[in-house]
């Protein structure tokens, strides 16, 4: 929190021309804020994971590409730039969905001209997404709010971070759960630590920010506890949307979505329309990042006097895999929150929402 007692921003242009963004690998034990000065430094805040969430990696893209055009303004520096970012995250398709608007808006400019067109279009594409995520928490309100009166409370499951940690402002599934709490309706929210990255930690980090009772739980206890119905949702964002509804989030989702579905509990996928791949026919077609095996061999953390560390928990020569995310079917999907509002996980409701796309 600043001193006014409003949250740090996860992405804030300065007025020399850089970016400082929130270092997310440094939470929750510190909050540290870090400068995007050139392109090079935003490549790397996103493949390190110093930025996360598929809609704050599409918005720092937009922002890499105008620090690229910033240092020289011509068609090759445009081309291997967005190259250079579109390497970094394959599976979140805002990525490549920022830098495609970015390319549109550019490229029909001459060389010379661009650069503050670049600035000025990634500080929309920002400000969009905080609107969209405003939208998406009005609409997944409206499906909490049911349960909430069944109940006489609300108690939410969610995996990974998809908060304002993950986007510019409000986030997606935390969206609804803010304004859930925000409208006084008793909330309480089941969070997943989200191995190997425990990007659930930054989930519990923001909630305790906004004052939303929670509870940190080992990803399998999930199962457990829905089994026993101590909760009444689970929420999760997702990294890609396919075509037909299928979904792409933090490995783990499935197995939540699985569970979810066994104790009768309704699961719901929140993100907003840059999100949804209209040319990804199905999950399968959706490529899953394989991340390095030390993020699971490593842990990462603080020592006793509260110096950050790595404790290694696996041999270095131990064979393992580390696929970063997995794919829900759309049919354990009961239903898919955007900012237009939600729909069935399938092929048709997401063409109701979006009639626009035709047949992409």
């Amino acid at each position: 929190m600043k001193p006014d007692n409003t949250p740090i921003p996860t992405l804030r242009p300065t007025p020399d021309g850089a970016v400082e963004i929130i270092d997310q690998t440094a939470l929750p034990h510190a909050c540290r804020i870090i400068r995007l000065g050139c392109l090079e430094d935003a490549v790397q805040a996103i493949r390190a994971m110093q930025v996360r969430g598929a809609p704050l990696i599409g918005v720092t893209a937009a922002y890499g590409l105008a620090l690229a055009l910033a240092a020289r303004d011509d068609d090759a520096t445009l081309a291997a730039a967005a190259a250079a970012l579109a390497a970094t995250r394959p599976t979140a398709v805002n990525l490549g969905w920022a830098l495609a608007r970015m390319q549109r808006r550019l490229a029909r400019l001459p060389a010379g001209a661009r650069a503050a067109i670049a600035w000025q279009e990634a500080g929309a594409i920002a400000d969009e997404d905080a609107a969209q995520c405003r939208r998406i928490g009005e609409h997944g309100l409206a499906l909490l709010r049911p349960l909430a009166a069944r109940h006489g409370r609300l108690a939410v499951m969610t995996h990974c971070n998809a908060g304002r940690l993950a986007a510019i402002a409000f986030g997606t599934a935390l969206a609804p759960i803010y304004a859930a709490f925000d409208a006084g309706i008793e909330t309480h929210v089941w969070v997943s630590e989200t191995r190997p990255r425990n990007q659930g930690l930054l989930t519990a980090w923001e909630l305790q920010e906004h004052g939303v009772p929670h509870t940190l739980i080992a990803d399998n206890a999930a199962g457990a506890l829905l089994a026993r119905g101590q909760a009444d949702a689970v929420l999760v964002g997702a990294d890609r949307i396919a075509a037909n509804g299928d979904a792409a989030n933090k490995i783990g989702t499935y197995l939540k979505a699985l569970a979810a579905r066994a104790a009768g509990v309704p699961f719901y996928v929140a993100a907003p329309r840059s999100t949804i791949d209209f040319s990804c026919p199905t999950g399968g077609a959706i490529p899953i990042e394989e991340r390095h095996g030390d993020e699971l061999r490593v842990a990462q953390g603080v020592d006793a006097t509260g110096q950050p560390g790595t404790l290694r928990t696996i041999s270095p020569d131990e064979a393992v895999a580390n696929p970063a995310f997995d794919i829900t079917p759309g049919q354990l999907i009961d239903a898919i929150v955007t900012e237009r509002g939600h729909c069935p996980a399938t092929a048709a409701g997401l063409r109701a929402l979006y009639p626009e796309t035709g047949d992409v």
